[in-house]
């Protein structure tokens, strides 16, 4: 099977289930910014070694196509003629339960915040930074699409709780890496 199909070169794609629409609709762009976000997420294990937070990252990253494939389904074509569920997996409050535990942890680890923190330090907190804000866009592109197609809570409620978990790690790595933060203090300006 060739890895090209000729069948996108007017602008369309299929959606899971079939349908053909623009690649510019709400629902590709939503995919669109979870596979980024996916992306940004292995640029930054790639400098991180600590075996357990790769080991929740890699997590992340499955979890992360199990919300694109279901954001690249319409709600009509979830389940399937025999009543059987198109996807095999969903994410649910297990998963999003799984993220807070993991940001306790670390939270626990790091100094209390007095102010807003500047997006920075080493490479691995920098790149989980950047992945923070692609998943507020992320965010925001469901929330978008949930205006017009009805789109499960539950993957909203995942990339809220997803982009304040790359807070907290990012926080953590720079601490377990002896990398200074740099605050934002209005009153140093």
């Amino acid at each position: 099977m060739k890895i090209y199909t000729k069948t996108g070169d007017k602008g369309e794609t299929a959606l899971y289930g079939g349908t053909r629409v623009s690649k510019a609709s709400a629902r590709v762009d939503s995919y669109g910014n979870i596979d980024e976000l996916n992306s940004f997420i292995g640029i930054a294990k790639s400098h991180i070694e600590d075996e357990e937070v790769l080991r929740q990252l890699r997590k992340i990253q499955f979890d992360l196509f199990t919300v694109g494939s279901e954001a690249a389904t319409p709600v009509d074509k979830l389940m399937l003629a025999n009543g059987k569920s198109r996807l095999p997996l969903v994410i649910s409050d297990t998963e999003i339960e799984e993220l807070e535990n993991w940001m306790d942890f670390f939270d626990e680890k790091t100094e209390p915040l007095q102010f807003f923190i500047l997006p920075g330090g080493g490479k691995a907190a920098t790149f989980l930074h950047a992945a923070r804000t692609i998943c507020r866009r992320a965010e925001r592109s469901l929330v978008f699409l949930n205006e017009s197609e009805e789109v499960r809570p539950e993957l909203i409620k995942y990339l809220n709780r997803l982009s304040d978990y790359l807070f907290v790690l990012a926080r953590y790595i720079s601490k377990i890496n002896n990398e200074p933060e740099e605050y934002w203090n209005p009153n140093e300006r």
